[in-house]
């Protein structure tokens, strides 16, 4: 027996359509819901619905595509799966370490399952999530996720449902959190039936995508609940641990209570059936305080940002870029504060914006912000992709390690960022409408100029595109390679066991540029008073810098010799940092 349900106020008719049999009628509601529930339906039967007695689509919150987004939808048994990992509890928010990676070149067959035998060397390395980009199924094969049009379906060239449920099974079985990526603020421009349901998208606010979906208009009923229970969904039946929503700031909403309050309760309303807790992590440009502040006071309520301040301030620091958004963090500009207190920008004037941005954050609590070096944006939306390790040197990637590491921050790591992985990150699609692939390419080259890199687009289509942005892992055993990834390691156990270290004590936090904007000094005080200090030369050049009492002990030196580097003596070397121990 399975039951079918799918909410069409915008349909005077609907049936299901089984693969070999004939058509049936479901009932319709009042309330624009039609269903029924049919014997002798199993698991992996095919099905489609016919709309108003013509059009043929696939199930709006169908559980499975194994012919992509055009094709019948597939029935699935969530309660055929064999859980193993009723013992996991999860992580607290403070003690996240994120790791990105991108399921389609993260190995050679690029599927769900091929993930499982790295995440045992991930877990040596000191991660505690893994944070998977979007898996909604979308066309073809070859995509980023963020044109997904099934939000129900995990991609079927990844291993489908199934490949998920034994991915996260496996995860939590080695101890790690599952996160993934959620695209609540569009669809996908090709598959994308759901405007023949219902009113899913509205004219009234507008995206970079085209029209925003429907939260708060006539019939946004509907819309809320699609969006609501898939965040449920994904907790209930694939057991993730949290979710990372994409570009809230184009999620418009006026209702009295926000949908990505109501969807942040629900889910973790169903973590708590789970004895787990679930977290929400949110990607904004705006700097607003609010999405993590809790209703009561106003916010969305919430637990984390990703805060792109500290990325832009590193980033232009060391490679000198100025274009694009990078013009406002022009020779580091707002790096200290950026990493003190969690926002660069909290209402001051952003060229790069043309109007103020930010809101004051130095009161939040480091967990509330997750900061990179690297990630899927910040490598893929540069012209041809290329990561930190293939454009600055190999000293001053373990500076910035070190501004990552020390902070009072959630940091995220990209897939291959430990080791300094040289393959390049591009934009990739395999789109099937003809035109669309020529919108996309062209796109894409006007979306750069801003910036004044060097060097032709690669073109999304082309599959060449795809497989240049693999991992190479065996890269993990070479040279430096294998000496950075030590580097990460040794940081990232430093900050679990140091007690001034990790996302908490961000009030007891103090960053500060010399005069010449040259070293940077962060101080993490205990609070016994002891504490930490890092010192990072920023710059090519030797810098004067002493201990000033024998009080001061060296934790970590990016210029040790078991990290690649020189063992240079006093001053600071080029592209210098040290961490000490300070004991009064």
């Amino acid at each position: 027996m399975a039951t079918f349900r799918v909410w069409a106020p915008n349909c005077r008719s609907v049936e299901v359509v089984i693969e070999g049999r004939k058509p049936e009628a479901l009932t319709g509601r009042e309330d624009g819901v039609f269903e029924r529930s049919l014997a002798g339906v199993g698991a992996a039967t095919r099905y489609q619905y016919r709309l108003d007695g013509e059009r043929y689509r696939p199930d709006p919150v169908s559980r499975f595509q194994p012919e992509g987004v055009h094709g019948p939808s597939a029935v699935v048994d969530p309660s055929r799966f064999p859980w193993t990992d009723q013992g996991f509890r999860g992580h607290a928010l403070g003690d996240l370490v994120f790791y990105e990676l991108h399921v389609g070149t993260f190995t050679a067959s690029g599927t769900f399952e091929a993930v499982i035998p790295h995440l045992a060397s991930l877990v040596d390395l000191g991660i505690t999530a893994i944070e998977i980009m979007p898996v909604a199924e979308f066309p073809g094969s070859r995509n980023w996720g963020y044109d997904g049009t099934h939000l129900y379906a995990p991609q079927s060239t990844y291993g489908g449902p199934r490949g998920l449920r034994r991915l996260v099974d496996a995860a939590h079985g080695q101890g790690l959190s599952v996160f993934l990526d959620v695209v609540y603020n569009h669809l996908g421009p090709e598959g994308n039936y759901l405007g023949e349901f219902g009113p899913y998208f509205t004219d009234r606010y507008k995206t970079p995508w085209g029209s925003a979906i429907n939260f708060d208009g006539p019939d946004a009923e509907g819309v809320r609940r699609h969006f609501v229970d898939n965040a449920r969904y994904w907790v209930r039946e694939f057991h993730v641990d949290g979710l990372r929503l994409d570009a809230i700031h184009s999620i418009f909403d006026a209702s009295p209570v926000h949908v990505l309050t109501e969807l942040a309760d629900a889910a973790r309303e169903e973590g708590q059936a789970l004895d787990r807790p679930v977290h929400i992590a949110a990607e904004s440009h705006d700097n607003d305080r609010k999405i993590v502040l809790p209703p009561a006071q106003g916010g969305l309520g919430l637990d984390t940002i990703w805060s792109d301040d500290f990325h832009h301030a590193v980033h232009s620091r060391l490679t000198g870029e100025k274009g694009g958004y990078y013009v406002d963090f022009a020779g580091g500009r707002g790096l200290a504060r950026a990493i003190a207190e969690g926002f660069a920008f909290q209402g001051e004037p952003s060229e790069y914006f043309a109007r103020p941005r930010g809101t004051p954050s130095a009161d939040l609590g480091g967990e509330r912000f997750t900061i990179c070096l690297q990630n899927h944006d910040q490598v893929g939306n540069r012209a041809v992709g290329e990561r930190l390790s293939t454009i600055a040197p190999f000293a001053a990637v373990k500076v910035a390690a070190a501004l990552l590491f020390s902070a009072p921050a959630l940091p995220l790591l990209f897939m291959g960022e430990e080791y300094g992985e040289t393959s390049p990150f591009q934009y990739f699609t395999s789109h099937l409408d003809p035109a669309l692939v020529e919108a996309v390419r062209k796109g894409r080259t006007e979306e750069f100029r801003s910036f004044g890199w060097e060097g032709a687009v690669p073109d999304p289509s082309e599959p060449a595109t795809f497989l240049r942005s693999r991992l190479n892992h065996s890269l993990a055993g070479a040279p430096r390679h294998r000496e950075l990834r030590e580097y990460y390691r040794r940081w990232l156990a430093l900050r679990r066991s140091h007690p001034v270290l990790g996302s908490g004590g961000k009030d007891r936090a103090r960053a500060e540029l010399d005069a010449t904007g040259s070293v940077l000094t962060l101080v993490r005080q205990g609070a016994g008073g002891a504490g930490v200090r890092l010192v990072a030369n920023l710059t090519n050049a030797p810098r004067p810098f002493a201990p000033p009492s024998a009080e001061w002990r060296v934790l970590l030196d990016s210029e040790d010799a078991r990290f690649a580097g020189s063992a240079a003596a006093r001053p600071l070397a080029p592209y210098h940092a040290i961490l000490y121990e300070v004991t009064q």
